[in-house]
């Protein structure tokens, strides 16, 4: 299916039976939902896509198939179920799971798992940023702890979550060290405020950080790339640092040797997720409104790099993994 067979009055949905390649990705249209009591049904304007959207397509993280997929959206209310009274038709609305199904036209959601649009975030910037400016917060300011003048080294910068990431600590007052893969890349890091970058496809990642800090080492290190960067980060710690593994783009890490922690400096490792700190309602209230507080002042920009079809995921989700893209990406509807 391309993009201008979306029927009007109609949704169109991704799907997946097997796991794969983008290939996998199917197309169903049918009715618009009808939302069961505590839901309303969105129409969706944008799209977010996240890595963890491979990881999903390609059972890194099992699903019972079929499937849909995607994470995050933002969109306006069109129906509202019963014993609804939060929301109402007509609102601006955007969310960030947990469950999946967000490559869609329209989408029926519970409403405890909206959050209402402020009038200065647009659905595009929403739907580009959610997911990634509340995994940025949580690990910012409430995993990793980070205060000003803590020098934070974060890998794959010039991504969505790592632009949001190096933006967000340069505001609170941190250093930023940013590992990209090509010149273009170091360029756009550097305009997001990163104080050094190191070319990883050129130079030894631990050494140039040692280097930057005469031989110190860093208090934490960001790494949502996993299995290809995961002792070149413990190799960049201070002692007692704290590596914050919170992605797989290179795949899971794997055999790791406790005792290599103690060798290294007595260092901390942890493995965390977004929806263990957005459980209850009050981590939700408290990150979600720091979120909107950052995006909304201008402190965090959100950089687009590039847009897509909706039912052009499947070439969106070839790119995303040849890393030929930057900033966040959105499917338009």
């Amino acid at each position: 299916m391309t993009s201008d067979s979306i029927q009007a009055g109609a949704c169109t949905r991704a799907q997946i039976s097997r796991h794969g390649g983008p290939e996998v990705i199917e197309w169903v249209t049918g009715e618009i939902p009808v939302p069961a009591a505590g839901q309303v049904v969105i129409e969706h304007s944008a799209v977010g896509l996240n890595f963890i959207d491979t990881y999903h397509r390609t059972g890194l993280y099992p699903l019972e198939l079929p499937s849909g997929l995607g994470l995050e959206a933002a969109g306006r209310v069109t129906a509202i179920g019963e014993n609804v009274t939060t929301l109402k038709v007509g609102d601006r609305v955007a969310y960030m799971g947990p469950g999946l199904g967000a490559y869609a036209t329209h989408r029926a959601m519970p409403a405890a798992a909206l959050f209402r649009l402020p009038n200065n975030i647009s659905d595009q910037i929403a739907a580009a940023s959610t997911l990634k400016a509340a995994t940025v917060e949580f690990l910012v300011e409430r995993c990793a702890n980070v205060s000003a003048g803590d020098t934070v080294l974060v890998h794959a910068a010039a991504g969505g979550v790592g632009l949001i990431l190096v933006q967000w600590l340069k505001a609170i007052g941190a250093h930023v060290i940013g590992t990209v893969s090509s010149e273009a890349k170091a360029d756009i890091v550097m305009q997001a405020g990163c104080d050094h970058v190191i070319r990883y496809d050129q130079h030894d990642v631990a050494a140039g950080v040692r280097e930057l800090t005469d031989g110190a080492g860093v208090p934490v290190v960001l790494d949502g790339v996993g299995k290809d960067t995961f002792k070149a980060s413990l190799d960049s710690l201070a002692p007692r640092g704290l590596l914050v593994s919170f992605g797989n783009a290179s795949g899971p890490v794997e055999g790791v040797n406790l005792g290599v922690l103690a060798q290294k400096g007595s260092l901390f490792v942890t493995r965390p997720t977004l929806f263990d700190y957005y459980a209850s309602d009050a981590d939700r209230e408290r990150g979600i409104s720091r979120v909107w507080e950052m995006l909304g002042s201008g402190k965090v920009e959100v950089a687009i790099g590039q847009t897509y079809p909706l039912t052009d995921a499947a070439q969106a989700h070839a790119d995303l993994e040849a890393r030929k893209t930057t900033g966040s990406t959105l499917l338009l509807p």
